[in-house]
């Protein structure tokens, strides 16, 4: 950014700030040109925390001898766009099952799809975008609920 300061640049990284929380959002980026010399580059981030299970939580007890504890095997739950047959999505946008409101969806779970076969839209800026399946195989999983805002790289659906 140039040395000089916009006023409007503070409220703008605000209303950054709550387009992301309020589309449930971890990252934006943004680049604003105000002339050749002079632009403003902001990246609004937040870290996602996992909700406190009420039911889950329990009282400290008294230790009453000084066991070694046998480690407990903790298992993180299988991120989905790290599988093999993950497609992801390839911009921020809404992400669309069939090709308008009414029509078959593209594809459900247990269909066989070609490499190349489209499997669903995502929306972006009045435009939509087809999103094509980069193997042939079966779907698995969708990872989406239809009309639901996706992010650059979320996992739509898995195909093996």
């Amino acid at each position: 950014m140039s040395k000089k300061t916009h006023e409007s640049d503070v409220e703008f990284v605000e209303a950054l700030a709550k387009l992301l929380r309020e589309n449930d959002l971890t990252e934006l980026e943004v680049v604003r040109e105000y002339g050749s010399d002079d632009t403003l580059n902001v990246r609004v981030a937040r870290q996602m925390t996992a909700p406190v299970n009420q039911t889950q939580m329990v009282a400290p007890l008294p230790v009453a001898a000084a066991t070694p504890a046998a480690p407990v095997a903790a298992t993180p739950p299988e991120d989905p766009a790290l599988h093999p047959g993950a497609v992801t999505s390839p911009m921020v946008g809404t992400a669309y099952m069939q090709p308008e409101p009414g029509a078959a969806p593209f594809v459900s779970v247990g269909d066989k799809v070609a490499e190349g076969q489209t499997v669903c839209i995502v929306e972006a800026m009045k435009t939509m975008n087809q999103i094509h399946a980069p193997r042939a195989g079966t779907v698995k999983r969708i990872l989406f609920e239809d009309g639901a805002p996706v992010e650059f790289g979320a996992p739509l659906m898995i195909i093996e």
